[in-house]
């Protein structure tokens, strides 16, 4: 299968991902809270690009119940953005003007334009390809976090979002209908799936090392 192809292709990013020190603080529970603060500030920005690519995915799809399956998720992504808000930043003592002045990173911002570049101007199947990664990969973390966590665990919230098993069909949802359009797809559209798959992967890595870095605009320093 398609996906079971491009998975074993980022074997080691995916591991690097599970390593990275921002994830083993997160599931050992100590992670100190800016840099969760700011990770949930980047996360909620992010996945509001995240759902507009899964309403193009929608838009695009020709199949009813893909078409079902890409709307239901978008809207997902929304109410998990406002999880996020009134959540987690609410818990942070974060105000509306805190929001304001914590910058959209670097990579949250690149990550973001890349998705929304591929939803406008990629073919369906590639476009499946592209939101792929943040279903599975974060499954695929919750899922090994999960067993680490206790009820006292201070994120053990977050981690249980994606540890669930209605978030691991949603996995599996996705993975079949990207198989079906890479089975039914020519080569140089596979290529541009697996491509896409592996950039979005790529990406993921990039997101939780910004967070751990608290990573900031270099030109900052420059400006107002």
């Amino acid at each position: 299968m398609f996906t079971d192809d491009v998975w074993a292709q980022t074997t080691d990013l995916v591991r690097a991902i599970h390593e990275h020190p921002f994830n083993a603080a997160l599931g050992d529970g100590t992670l100190d809270r800016e840099r969760f603060a700011f990770y949930i500030v980047q996360d909620a920005r992010y996945l509001e690009a995240f759902a507009k690519a899964l309403a193009a995915a929608a838009i695009k799809a020709a199949d009813p119940d893909e078409m079902a399956f890409w709307s239901q998720s978008a809207h997902d992504a929304i109410a998990a953005e406002r999880t996020l808000h009134e959540g987690y930043i609410e818990a942070y003592g974060l105000t509306a003007a805190d929001l304001t002045g914590v910058a959209t990173s670097p990579t949250a911002l690149a990550y973001s334009s890349w998705l929304q570049a591929t939803a406008l101007s990629a073919p369906y199947p590639v476009l499946a390809a592209a939101v792929l990664p943040c279903f599975w990969v974060y499954q695929d973390v919750g899922t090994a976090l999960v067993s680490r966590s206790s009820d006292t665990h201070p994120y053990r919230a977050w981690i249980a979002t994606y540890a669930d098993p209605a978030f691991a069909e949603s996995v599996t949802r996705a993975r079949v209908i990207t198989d079906r359009l890479a089975a039914a797809a020519d080569a140089p559209t596979r290529e541009a799936m697996r491509a896409a798959f592996v950039k979005a992967t790529e990406y993921e890595w990039m997101f939780w090392d910004s967070a751990w870095h608290l990573e900031t605009w270099p030109t900052a320093k420059w400006l107002p």
